[in-house]
């Protein structure tokens, strides 16, 4: 007998395909910014103080009388130095050492567009990379990131008393991982953010560093992502916390510690390839 019936429908992918670890670091830090803005303002500030990370909190370790020093420096008579002397002596507090805010700092946002840009970046880059880490892993690798971004910051400005804050580290070291996967060698760069976003039945083996930077399309991306942070940076971009610039320093120490850990945190069928599912014949000259 003839069967009848009628073919499995199409598989369709949904909307929204967010990885439930991503979606709940996003839920997490909108949740944090609703919770400051209902607090009383010295509620807030108190927060911003526990958990922010300031630079000069951990050099004042090796070299106290540089980081006093910062004081000395500004001029209390005029209101711009004022305000920095009283944000930097908030911030010092007693000067002892806070050893989690470089891990806390990256859940603090200076406003909604601070927090609103980094949510948008995470669904972006975080989203292939967390499907590819899995749960556990994703969240501890942007927890390290976070470390990360803080000790190049921490380099750069040994002695600053301004607060750092916000999940750009974090945010920065996804897009350094997703570049070991997404510039795969003869294969357009569409298919493989696909494949590496799980809309396609492809994982993507990782891209060696040496052959990374032997892409021009790889090279585009680093040159365009440098400059751009640099600009911003060094331009004077603020996000809300005092009068303080965005922190380049701490998105290119999440950026290079994405790049080059990534292969700590990548499943390993994912890095020797054993997954990948080789094009039809009839396409290979078009992969």
């Amino acid at each position: 007998m003839k069967d009848t019936r009628l073919a499995d429908p199409v598989k369709r992918q949904p909307i929204f395909n967010v990885p439930p670890a991503l979606l709940s670091v996003i839920l997490l830090l909108v949740g944090i910014q609703v919770l400051r803005g209902a607090l009383p303002s010295t509620t807030d500030a108190d927060l911003l103080a526990r958990l922010a990370f300031v630079p000069g909190r951990f050099s004042v370790l090796w070299d106290r009388g540089a980081v006093l020093g910062q004081f000395s420096a500004l001029d209390t008579d005029d209101p711009v130095g004022l305000r920095t002397f009283q944000v930097a002596r908030f911030f010092l507090g007693d000067g002892s050492i806070q050893f989690w805010t470089p891990l806390t700092y990256g859940l603090l946002h200076g406003g909604w567009t601070h927090v609103g840009l980094n949510a948008v970046w995470l669904l972006a880059f975080g989203a292939p990379v967390a499907r590819r880490f899995g749960p556990a892993r994703f969240l501890l690798f942007l927890a390290l990131g976070a470390v990360a971004g803080a000790a190049a910051h921490l380099l750069v400005y040994p002695f600053d008393l301004q607060p750092l804050v916000g999940a750009s580290a974090s945010v920065s070291g996804c897009m350094g991982a997703a570049l070991r996967f997404m510039f795969q060698p003869r294969r357009p760069v569409d298919g493989a953010i696909a494949d590496a976003g799980g809309l396609g039945d492809t994982i993507r083996s990782t891209v060696p560093i040496l052959v990374l930077l032997a892409d021009r399309r790889a090279l585009s991306f680093l040159a365009v992502w440098f400059v751009t942070n640099l600009a911003s940076g060094l331009g004077g971009m603020a996000m809300g916390v005092s009068d303080a610039p965005i922190a380049w320093q701490a998105h290119i120490g999440g950026f290079l510690f994405g790049l080059l850990a990534f292969p700590l945190f990548d499943r390993a069928d994912a890095r020797s390839g054993d997954d990948i599912v080789q094009p039809p014949e009839d396409e290979a000259e078009r992969v």
